[in-house]
């Protein structure tokens, strides 16, 4: 084979180039071992059309017609920047690899003359993989059960080995994981870690978009194959007319490779760092106070905010959000829209509420719920019906909801008055970006497919936020959609937060803060502390952990509480700031594995070069114990720091034995500091 090799700082890339379509060969860490070079005959790109499907025909996006047909022409290395292009006819594809700290790919198809190829499928990358003998972690996603990881063995599964001496057939099967409609993580997460059973080796990805995706894996005759995309026509009822003056680019995704999960997990925390489009603004990472979960729950008023706003600011908090509910007169839910303040809520203005939160020293933020106009809404009346997504000419409504078409100036201008007008109004710095209705499969809208018209409304959505941030480059933005129904990394390389859940019960939180850092930045997972008043001292402590080790969401009736329990979310603040001082440095593991769901004990490391911040949850009645595999270091009780019913003593060089005396669920973080 005629290699060429091309590396990031933390990436090396080996590609085919010879007499067929060009292969990706091998993928490794650019300080770990050699990967073997996968003798495959996985295409680079597999490209489908109306007209030119796959053979042999089966359900996976490999052996396309046209991505077998591919040939190489040229290829172009700028150093951060790879581009190869293939050509078969008319038909050109350029596979483009931006380098960060693993890389970064996607594919852009155009014609090169005359004519029009509907396409039906495009891959963003295709890797030929040397064995599929391995075990894949992937996540389940749902409404306040978010971040459920799991390992499968793939041989175990779709991936049975049925090739022999004798039998050369290989099995037309995949492992498929697939995300449908606008919410991008609404039932799985768009992220994967590949790990081989025989070498210490393994490979990470992310798919990143704000819609459908989907990925793959699959055996070959020679090894087998991971393929990500975006939306497909088998799965997404995508397709795109492409001529010569409108060319397409499939969505990016990430790669990165390891020796372990732990560390391919850390190697993707390395790469969303990279393509994240961090800010001057975003280098404040505030504690914010918001006033929704276990406390007014959308239910905000002037005599119910005031006295939360004065015990917010005494607590320490930076910025005070005021939840749903703040422009709502009776039942709101299919009203929203014009997000202006109700009257009855606030006899004297909303502004006498905003003016406390500043004269109290804090930055006021609002939850807005922008792509939607409720049906009985008057502004549904006001914008023409090409402002809305539509089928077949009819609006689309989804509980009892329009939603708006952001490809449509009448609706951009829409959204963009009313930031604009609560910023100067008010001095909005904070939004919560909320999204609790999904689009179905998308729209028709101008002639497109109905997955087509989605892929353009989601990058529109995307444009609008890059607008947003030119025009208001101190205003921070968290992004929730009924909690973490949209936490993919097009969202989240521009915005400043993502909401982990709206999970309402502690216990079940603490997988969720543990689990997310597999999914997202430390310093952008928004995990909810909201302790109770009037709770014993583990509950109410057990609720301050889960946010401690992220950027603590703090909530729940401070005005309410006793001296001794605010001076504990005083502690747990304080906590907190000592992590974030070193937050968008610090890398995830998991001591116990990746939690599951009803696991009695849970541990998540965030670990940077000298110190560790250790978190322990443990969710059965005690005293218990427990052994953490941990080299040998200080321990220090970071949060509470004056504990003594938890301790922590060494069986062996390489074995840490903590006990828990409470009697009831308990938590704790830890400060693990490196002997020398």
């Amino acid at each position: 084979m005629n290699l060429l090799r091309w590396s990031t700082p933390e990436l090396s890339l080996t590609l085919a180039l010879d007499d067929g379509p060009v292969r990706l060969v091998a993928v490794r860490a650019a300080t770990g071992p050699d990967e073997p070079v996968a003798e495959t005959s996985q295409t680079l790109v597999e490209v489908a059309a109306v007209g030119s499907g796959r053979s042999p025909s089966s359900n996976r996006h490999v052996e396309t017609v046209l991505g077998q047909r591919l040939r190489y022409v040229r290829h172009e290395d700028s150093g951060d920047t790879l581009r190869i292009v293939q050509e078969d006819g008319a038909l050109r594809v350029t596979s483009v690899f931006e380098a960060g700290a693993g890389v970064r790919a996607w594919s852009e198809a155009s014609l090169s003359g005359p004519g029009s190829l509907e396409l039906t499928f495009l891959s963003s990358l295709a890797v030929g993989l040397a064995s599929v003998d391995a075990e894949l972690y992937s996540a389940a996603n749902s409404w306040m059960a978010e971040s459920r990881w799991s390992a499968e063995t793939l041989r175990l599964g779709a991936l049975a080995g049925i090739v022999s001496d004798g039998h050369r057939h290989v099995a037309r099967t995949r492992h498929a994981v697939t995300n449908l409609g606008s919410w991008s993580t609404g039932e799985r997460l768009p992220i994967g870690v590949l790990v081989d059973r025989g070498t210490p080796y393994a490979l990470g990805w992310q798919i990143e978009h704000n819609g459908p995706w989907h990925y793959e894996i699959g055996e070959s005759q020679n090894g087998g194959y991971l393929l990500l995309s975006g939306p497909t026509d088998q799965e997404h009822q995508w397709s795109v007319q492409l001529t010569e003056d409108t060319p397409f680019t499939s969505v990016p995704v990430s790669l990165v490779a390891g020796t372990d999960r732990d560390t391919t997990f850390a190697a993707l925390t390395r790469q969303r760092r990279a393509v994240r489009r961090r800010r001057p603004a975003d280098d404040r990472m505030p504690v914010i106070f918001n006033d929704y979960m276990n406390t007014l729950l959308g239910d905000p008023t002037t005599e119910k905010l005031l006295p939360l706003i004065d015990a917010a600011a005494e607590a320490g908090a930076d910025y005070f959000c005021i939840d749903a509910g703040w422009y709502a007169e009776g039942d709101w839910w299919n009203t929203v829209g014009a997000w202006q303040p109700s009257a009855s809520r606030f006899p004297n203005g909303l502004a006498e509420v905003i003016d406390r939160i500043h004269t109290r020293g804090m930055v006021p933020g609002l939850w807005l719920e922008p792509e939607v106009i409720g049906v009985r809404s008057p502004i549904a009346g006001e914008l023409p019906d090409d402002a809305f997504l539509s089928r077949r000419g009819v609006r689309v409504a989804e509980s009892g909801r329009y939603l708006l078409d952001l490809r449509n100036p009448a609706a951009r201008k829409h959204l963009d008055d009313t930031v604009d007008r609560l910023v100067a109004e008010f001095g909005v710095g904070f939004f919560k970006f909320d999204n609790n209705t999904m689009t179905g499969p998308g729209t028709d809208k101008g002639g497109t497919s109905l997955g087509h018209g989605l892929l353009e409304h989601q990058r529109a959505l995307l444009d609008w936020l890059d607008g947003l941030h030119t025009r208001h480059p101190d205003l921070l933005i968290e992004n929730c959609a009924s909690g973490a129904m949209r936490m993919d990394y097009a969202m989240l390389s521009r915005l400043h937060l993502q909401s982990t859940s709206d999970q309402e019960d502690p216990l079940l939180y603490a997988p969720i803060t543990a689990a997310a850092p597999a999914a997202v930045l430390p310093e952008q997972a928004g995990h909810w502390a909201y302790p109770i008043t009037g709770t014993t001292r583990e509950q109410f402590t057990f609720a301050l952990v889960n946010g401690v080790p992220g950027r603590l969401y703090l909530s729940g009736h401070l005005n309410r509480m006793t001296p001794t329990e605010l001076d504990l979310v005083r502690s747990a603040l304080a906590a907190h700031r000592d992590i974030l001082k070193d937050l968008d440095t610090l890398e995830p593991s998991w001591p116990l594995g990746l939690p599951n769901w009803t696991d009695e004990w849970i541990a998540l490391s965030l670990t940077g070069p000298t110190t560790t911040y250790l978190t322990l949850w443990h969710r059965g009645p005690g005293p218990a114990t427990i052994n953490l595999p941990l080299r040998r270091a200080t321990i220090t009780p970071h949060f509470p720091a004056d504990d003594t019913d938890w301790t922590y003593t060494w069986a062996a060089d390489d074995v840490l034995t903590v006990t828990t005396q409470t009697p009831e669920p308990s938590a704790r973080v830890l400060r693990v500091t490196t002997i020398t």
